[in-house]
């Protein structure tokens, strides 16, 4: 179709129609710290907000999007406490990981948003988590053609 008949937004309302950042369908399952996480994101963009010239069209619209992703991430966490002595791998665990090379991994299962996978932090749903889920300690899992034995769990400092 020729470009000639399609009518393009003007240069004020393609920004004003940034697209939302997705938000996941899993339940919003957070740790104490990844609440205060949530909290410390929100005050950021509140006051980026603020601090931001009103006629900077574009940074308000992108500051917009970002306060209406944190609202409902506030809005819909389900803020979870670490079980005292978690006899299996749940959500806010600390888990210590045996791989078939011998090599030792600890990882902890946190909320979406706050993984952060190269500190060792992935989210619940991460297929690594879903793999770990519901074991004890001794037992093994199946992961990417490889078995991972579950050597220690702790819960979340």
């Amino acid at each position: 179709m020729s470009r000639a008949f399609v009518k393009e937004p003007d240069g004020d309302a393609a920004i004003d129609d940034l697209p939302d950042r997705t938000i996941s369908p899993n339940r919003n399952l957070v740790t104490p710290e990844g609440y205060r996480q949530i909290e410390a994101a929100l005050a950021h963009w509140r006051a980026e907000e603020a601090g931001t010239p009103s006629d900077d069209r574009s940074a308000h619209a992108r500051i917009a999007r970002e306060l209406r992703y944190w609202k409902a991430r506030l809005a819909s966490a389900e803020r979870v406490e670490p079980l005292a002595r978690p006899e299996q791998v749940v959500f806010g665990t600390e888990v210590e990981l045996r791989w078939p090379d011998g090599r030792l991994q600890t990882l902890s299962l946190v909320g979406e948003d706050e993984s952060a996978p190269e500190q060792g932090r992935i989210a619940w749903t991460a297929p690594l988590a879903s793999a770990l889920i519901g074991l004890a300690e001794g037992e093994t899992a199946r992961f990417r053609d490889e078995e991972l034995e579950v050597l220690a769990i702790r819960p979340l400092a």
